[in-house]
């Protein structure tokens, strides 16, 4: 392809826009929080598991002192929380507050991710949810039945059936993708592997993107960077740090940009080592020898080697362009840089063209580019920018947004997903593609994992309803039953020497008392006198 038209001369940008423009998704997670941590502190943790464990050890707790409390609120006894316990709740209060407040900092944009799990999650959630309140009616009706004011009753009797009847009727107004008619669900999104396969080898590598083919990628997603010499090369950072051994090569180069480095230096460095030490998503182990003694002798790639691997597997590639720093020889002609190498190595339309600067001179060289754009936008302007694919983050999921697009033959692919349930939710919402990590686990997919029909959802509805309020109407003429049966009136009211409800007396308690008292011996045997009969003494030990 004919490239004299390209003015060497390009117009300064920033990098592309891509699948790093925005915060990564929560199926890199781990991998992220790491990088996060090593760019901050210059050295790995995993700082996200540490507040996943501790978080968990927190809400087990707060959990068990929950369950307590309804055990013994359910046989009327009264609550005593120890001081120690309520400092271990002020603590998990103050770690929740803080814990959020720094992820809600970091990863903002994620918050998202809680509203598109209830699309998945939400007909289950319903159901724990009702079950939750026939669990919770055993408490309440024991003191409904035992309150000595109507007023009382009736506030705690309507507040627990509005809760109810409110979630008796949530499903009226519950949305899910994956609720479809049969017969309407469409095919299966390709899979792009991000970097190649990152959870199977070093990512941005040769042995990465042939990973990938080998799990059944339909692309490969990588980001490339222009060398000091004009050799477009794989680079996701801005820096050589985190993924090659530049600190023992080069140790007074370690901040400098990737793209001030010759192709020669840069053939220098080790770029799989870090990741069998780093075990950045906990795969390592799974590994064979031969993986692993391949991963350890993995180098920086060029393009040119990316796209041969593409080309020979007729796969699709999709790549972030990286504009070098001021000063740079090729600064201005990056773009021109990497479409000779594009050309000289590949079909054009298995390129899915990412970069949006000088977009309509890039078409008129060539036209045969999948023009894909990052941003979303009106139809008129898509189709005016000749854009054929959009690459979005997965939070801006829409099956409305995805028909619309398709409808004019636009198809749409979502960054990162990696986690089943979100590929799940993808497929229902009829993304045509979507780029992962786990590509060799969601390759495996066969089927939406929580789809249903409307009569099945209808019939699942119906049936937790029915059921519950059986329950719950049982639960209450139980306690009914037993109140009624028990003698807790003193003359028109009831009695309760410690508050305002009468205290319930358990066998357990009964045989606690009886076995706690003591009678005097020496009283014992004292001759007993008609007129001043001495009773045994009863003393508590």
């Amino acid at each position: 392809m004919n490239t004299s038209r390209l003015s060497p001369a390009w117009p300064a940008s920033t990098v592309a826009n891509g699948d790093d423009t925005k915060e990564p998704g929560p199926s890199q997670e781990s991998a992220a929080a790491a990088r996060f941590n090593f760019g901050t502190l210059g050295f790995w943790f995993p700082w996200s598991r540490v507040l996943l464990v501790v978080a968990a050890a927190l809400f087990t707790y707060i959990a068990l002192l929950l369950v307590l409390a309804v055990c013994l609120l359910s046989e009327g006894q009264r609550l005593y929380l120890h001081w120690s316990h309520k400092t271990g709740i002020v603590v998990a209060l103050a770690f929740s507050v803080t814990a959020t407040a720094i992820l809600s900092d970091i990863w903002s944009k994620e918050w998202k991710t809680l509203l598109l799990s209830l699309q998945v999650t939400a007909p289950f959630l319903h159901v724990a949810a009702v079950l939750l309140m026939v669990i919770l009616s055993w408490p309440i009706a024991l003191h409904f039945f035992r309150m000595n004011k109507k007023v009382r009753q009736v506030a705690v009797l309507g507040l627990y059936l509005s809760v109810l009847f409110s979630l008796y009727l949530v499903p009226l107004g519950m949305y899910s993708p994956c609720i479809k008619e049969a017969g309407t669900l469409g095919p299966a999104p390709t899979l792009i592997g991000h970097r190649g396969a990152p959870m199977l080898a070093p990512e941005n590598t040769v042995m990465s993107f042939e990973k990938a083919v080998e799990a059944g990628g339909e692309g490969l997603e990588t980001d490339v960077t222009i060398s000091y010499d004009g050799v477009p090369f794989l680079m996701h950072d801005s820096t050589l740090k985190r993924t090659t051994n530049v600190a023992d090569v080069f140790p007074n180069r370690t901040h400098l940009d990737a793209s001030m480095f010759s192709w020669a230096e840069l053939q220098q460095l080790n770029a799989g080592g870090w990741f069998l030490l780093r075990d950045p998503f906990g795969t390592v182990s799974s590994l064979s020898e031969a993986d692993c003694s391949q991963a350890q002798n993995q180098s920086v790639p060029s393009l040119a080697q990316f796209l041969e691997v593409a080309a020979s597997s007729g796969r699709l590639v999709l790549f972030d362009l990286h504009k070098p720093p001021y000063g740079h020889p090729y600064s201005q002609s990056y773009i021109n840089t990497t479409l000779q190498v594009v050309h000289a190595h590949i079909n054009s339309s298995q390129v899915l063209w990412l970069p949006s600067e000088d977009r309509d001179l890039v078409h008129a060289v060539d036209p045969e580019l999948q023009q894909t754009s990052g941003e979303k936008a009106s139809i008129q302007e898509l189709t005016d920018g000749h854009i054929t694919r959009l690459n979005l983050h997965y939070s801006t999921m829409s099956q409305q947004q995805f028909s619309k697009y398709q409808s004019v033959n636009i198809s749409t692919n979502l960054y990162v997903i990696s986690q089943q349930w979100l590929y799940t939710l993808a497929w229902c919402a009829g993304a045509q593609s979507v780029t992962t990590n786990s590509i060799h686990i969601l390759s495996n997919i066969n089927k939406p994992l929580f789809l249903m029909t409307p009569e099945e959802y209808s019939l699942m509805w119906i049936l937790t309803d029915a059921v519950s309020a059986f329950l719950i109407i049982a639960v209450f003429i139980f306690h009914w039953w037993r109140e009624r049966g028990l003698p807790f009136w003193s003359g028109s009211r009831q009695t309760h020497e410690n508050g305002p409800y009468s205290k319930f007396r358990t066998e357990l308690s009964d045989v606690w008392s009886i076995s706690s008292v003591i009678v005097r011996p020496d009283l014992r045997s004292a001759p007993s006198s008609p007129s001043t009969p001495h009773l045994p003494t009863i003393t508590e030990e």
